[in-house]
């Protein structure tokens, strides 16, 4: 399974449902399965709290991850790689797996710390659920460090979708994680639509 992690805002779901489509594979976005399970997440939040929802959140990531309808690509929630751990007795080990998977991918918009919490707080701003922009600042300011950190390979979204999405097939292909042949046949099958 690829997954993608980040901040909100990264660019995790616009990249995922791009990166699947260029794949021929399947897309979850964690976040709307969340919603597909439980409802909207800010009223989630509202009724049940932080750490409820975040332990509802890893149930909801590890249905996934032994369902019989595993996803090939899978975009995390923006604070899922930054859960306390005592969350869900589970969450300590999925953590380290997807932190140390070969086939995680971090998404920051750009890897200069700065002009990664102006464009965060930016694409934010503009989202149902959004935080206020000094708020959500505190939040990027907090969580970025832990992604950026990260073992995975950084991926720049602040470009063209192509290229983010070239970039994350080639590191793919180059890592023997994704065999060229199926990207071969991916492509005859878009072509043929």
């Amino acid at each position: 399974m690829i997954q993608l992690i980040g901040p909100g805002g990264a660019g995790k779901t616009t990249t995922g449902a791009a990166l699947a489509g260029r794949l021929g594979a399947r897309f979850v976005d964690l976040d709307a399965e969340f919603v597909s399970r439980h409802g909207d997440i800010s009223a989630y939040l509202d009724e049940h709290g932080y750490a409820d929802y975040a332990s509802a959140n890893v149930r909801v990531f590890g249905d996934l991850d032994a369902g019989p309808d595993r996803p090939d690509v899978v975009a995390l929630s923006s604070g899922f790689m930054t859960y306390a751990d005592d969350v869900h007795p589970a969450y300590p080990v999925w953590r380290r797996r997807v932190a140390s998977s070969p086939s995680t991918f971090v998404l920051p918009p750009s890897l200069q710390f700065e002009v990664c919490v102006k464009e965060i707080v930016r694409r934010q701003r503009d989202r149902p659920f959004s935080r206020s922009e000094e708020r959500e600042e505190q939040v990027v300011r907090a969580r970025l460090p832990i992604y950026l950190a990260m073992p995975g390979r950084k991926v720049a979204t602040l470009q063209p979708i192509e290229r983010v999405v070239d970039e994350l097939i080639s590191a793919l292909v180059s890592g023997g994680l994704w065999p060229a042949r199926d990207l071969l046949l991916a492509a005859c099958r878009v072509a043929s639509w």
